[in-house]
């Protein structure tokens, strides 16, 4: 989010007329970012694995700066398979180390290639990544029946996204606390935190009710 004191609203109103949560104010990688991904479900189990490690390279950094690095930081995990993170060594590690393109965190990289591993792990137990996080959908009681933005401020967490934490990290993953993994939810469209009154909300509310989720494998 920018540093900009936001509306008591949460959201803004653009030139052209569109009304829209605040925080990627007028920046148009930002908008971009907003109005067709963030909140939309997603099913790919590579794009769950890269929002993954990449809220892990956020930590204490904001998501813009990640979000204008994602296509280096792609380039320099193979696309993000964890398949092929997994088997990185010592000399992968040195040469991310060096890229200067990505975020050159000895223990956020060595935290990736952990994650890829037992990523592999989870999709051979629950057969994908998505049937997995899907699990951890929120009960219609959990959520608020308005999404405002003091609600929104004051529930950086959830109930479901400590359960998720907790179960990740017996697992054996890292960089995945329970503020981590309710911005994973929100991005991925395991909730739709869109405040009410943005262009997106409805949108995003239909194409839930129309989402096939994934079953875990039997």
């Amino acid at each position: 989010m920018q540093d900009e004191t936001p509306p008591k609203t949460g959201l803004i109103t653009d030139d052209a007329g569109e009304t829209r949560c605040f925080w990627p104010g007028t920046l148009p990688e930002y908008v971009h970012y907003h109005d067709h991904e963030w909140g939309r479900p997603v099913t790919d189990d590579t794009r769950l694995f890269e929002k993954i490690c990449l809220e892990g390279f956020q930590s204490g950094l904001s998501w813009l700066t990640i979000l204008r690095k994602r296509e280096n930081f792609r380039k320099a995990f193979d696309g993000f398979d964890y398949h092929r993170i997994a088997g990185y060594g010592e000399k992968e590690v040195d040469r991310l180390l060096a890229d200067a393109g990505i975020i050159r965190h000895r223990g956020k990289i060595n935290s990736a290639i952990n994650n890829a591993g037992r990523a592999i792990e989870l999709v051979k137990e629950t057969g994908s990544l998505a049937a997995y996080f899907w699990q951890f959908e929120p009960p219609a009681d959990e959520r608020p029946k308005v999404v405002d933005y003091p609600t929104l401020i004051a529930n950086p967490t959830s109930p479901t996204s400590v359960r998720l934490s907790k179960d990740l990290k017996k697992r054996g993953w890292s960089f995945v606390g329970p503020t981590t993994m309710y911005a994973h939810m929100q991005a991925m469209g395991l909730v739709n935190d869109h405040i009410e009154g943005c262009k997106c909300r409805q949108e995003i509310e239909k194409l839930r009710s129309n989402f096939k989720r994934p079953a875990l494998a039997s």
